[in-house]
């Protein structure tokens, strides 16, 4: 039993007339913004750690004399 094109055209239907257009439109563009939004912070992130960090600096106490 495969899913034919009637069976979906029947629940986009039913989708429509539940949520109506304006809803689903705006749905879907908070999902777009998400993805804009997750893409953008996983580019930041790369972007920041390309700079080496010197892990003896930050180890130290800043209080302790030498």
């Amino acid at each position: 039993m495969s899913i034919g094109i009637w069976q979906i055209a029947i629940v986009v239907i039913l989708v429509v007339l539940l949520f109506g257009r304006g809803k689903i439109s705006s749905l879907m563009g908070d999902v777009a913004k998400g993805i804009k939004s997750f893409k953008k912070g996983m580019a930041s992130d790369a972007t920041d750690d390309t700079e080496p960090k010197n892990i003896s600096d930050e180890n130290q106490d800043p209080n302790k004399k030498e």
